[in-house]
């Protein structure tokens, strides 16, 4: 599929939407605006078919004005975090998604690319995750995301040509925030979360967003949930050792049992919060330790996508060489 309209980026200038942006705008003549709350990164971008508007996505008046002319939509803004109760979650990663499915379904809109998360899937069952697996998310965060994609599944059922993804731990060049921030830059790793045998799965960001772009240009996607992953589920331990080496950090190979993490992250988030700041450690996503939690990206792979990063090794040599 080709679109002759305007493609809006939402969340643009955050990690993923920034790579969005990067990737689709290397079509000059392709009509693109981008939106935030910031623009610092997008600034960056001087090109004269890239238009910023700066916009709150609660507000249904700016909606409709940042919809005009709009054919495709990649909606990737969005509180990400752990550490955040569902009541300030709610009001961009549901709400907001009510309000632009709901102009983007009247005005005809020809694709809409809906960003969520692994992390509605809930406590792992045992095998990897399917998108035909009942999702059953556990923290605030997850059920914020799942509450998000109820929405978008009830406009396809009314005839949104929409497409939801699922990212797992997303990495790599330029990721500041999250568990991929251990995989993406040069820092102390303090020890190994628990035995560190548990296996995740990881995803470059280069692949969230060409596969993004990919699926939006194939008819047979609509309708369609797909993970987003690579091949590989190194152990936890195999993964941080790898990032060490990759950004020469200092590694401290001692095992911190998880209990005593937990009482750590207690300590810390209500200074976080006084602060302004995420936590350095999400009492949230220590659960996710406990077990083993990878992702089947079969489904993505069955519509001829190739994933650019499929080797996590591979990859953060790849990043050690740039």
């Amino acid at each position: 599929m080709k679109y002759t309209g305007i493609t809006l980026i939402t969340g643009a200038n955050g990690f993923i939407g920034f790579e969005l942006l990067k990737e689709i705008s290397k079509d000059p003549n392709l009509k693109i605006r981008v939106t935030d709350i910031r623009d610092d990164k997008i600034k960056l971008f001087n090109q004269p078919n890239i238009e910023y508007v700066k916009s709150d996505i609660r507000d249904e008046k700016e909606l409709s004005s940042l919809l005009s002319g709009v054919d495709r939509i990649f909606h990737v803004a969005g509180i990400c975090n752990l550490s955040t109760d569902f009541n300030t979650l709610k009001p961009i990663n549901v709400d907001a998604v009510d309000k632009l499915t709901n102009i983007a379904y009247q005005n005809s809109v020809k694709a809409y690319v809906h960003f969520s998360s692994s992390s509605v899937y809930g406590t792992y069952q045992g095998s990897p995750f399917k998108e035909t697996d009942i999702c059953n998310p556990k923290d605030a965060y997850g059920k914020s995301k799942y509450a998000g994609e109820m929405i978008v599944s009830e406009k396809i059922k009314k005839g949104l040509k929409a497409i939801i993804v699922r990212p797992c731990t997303v990495y790599g060049p330029g990721c500041n925030d999250g568990a991929g921030k251990l995989f993406s830059r040069h820092g102390q790793i303090a020890g190994i979360p628990g035995d560190g045998k548990k296996k995740l799965s990881n995803v470059r960001v280069e692949d969230v967003a060409s596969a993004a772009i990919y699926l939006s240009e194939r008819e047979n996607s609509f309708g369609q949930t797909y993970n987003i992953a690579d091949d590989d589920h190194p152990s936890l331990e195999e993964a941080l050792d790898l990032a060490a080496k990759t950004f020469d950090s200092k590694i401290n190979k001692i095992h911190i049992p998880l209990f005593l993490l937990k009482i750590i992250a207690k300590v810390e988030s209500p200074i976080a919060k006084l602060q302004g700041r995420i936590p350095d450690l999400e009492y949230e996503a220590i659960k996710y330790l406990y077990h083993d939690y990878y992702m089947d990206n079969g489904k993505l792979k069955s519509t001829g996508y190739k994933l650019k990063y499929p080797n996590f090794v591979s990859s953060m040599l790849s990043m050690k060489l740039n």
